[in-house]
């Protein structure tokens, strides 16, 4: 199977299952959990079988697509931009959080509670 129809069916069963799921949150929730919050079952498995692959995805193609256009970025002076967006972020989400949680350990930690 190609790395497109791979993307694509991968896309579309989250698209479909995603109404059908029970963990399914507001945005406020969404917003408010985090790493101290205790994830369910259900959001460590859509983790684990859906979130963390199409990270490791988005991590390895951004890797490539950084290195085909760093020599624009460099020219465009924004090398760490692109960086950040294309390679950084995406390893963010698959290395720093905890199984089935929404934000990074970073995220959290310099996060202050509203007073």
């Amino acid at each position: 199977m190609s790395a497109f129809k791979f993307a694509l069916t991968a896309v579309l069963a989250v698209a479909l299952a995603h109404p059908v799921s029970g963990f399914a949150r507001t945005l406020d929730d969404v917003r408010s959990h985090g790493v101290d919050n205790e994830p369910t079952s259900a959001e460590m498995v859509a983790d684990a079988l859906v979130a963390r692959p199409i990270y490791a995805v988005a991590t390895v193609l951004g890797g490539a697509l950084f290195v085909a256009t760093l020599p624009f970025s460099a020219l465009g002076g924004n090398v760490k931009e692109a960086a950040n967006e294309l390679v950084t972020g995406p390893a963010q989400g698959l290395l720093t959080r905890c199984l089935g949680c929404v934000r990074t350990v970073q995220e959290t930690q310099f996060e202050r509670p509203a007073q």
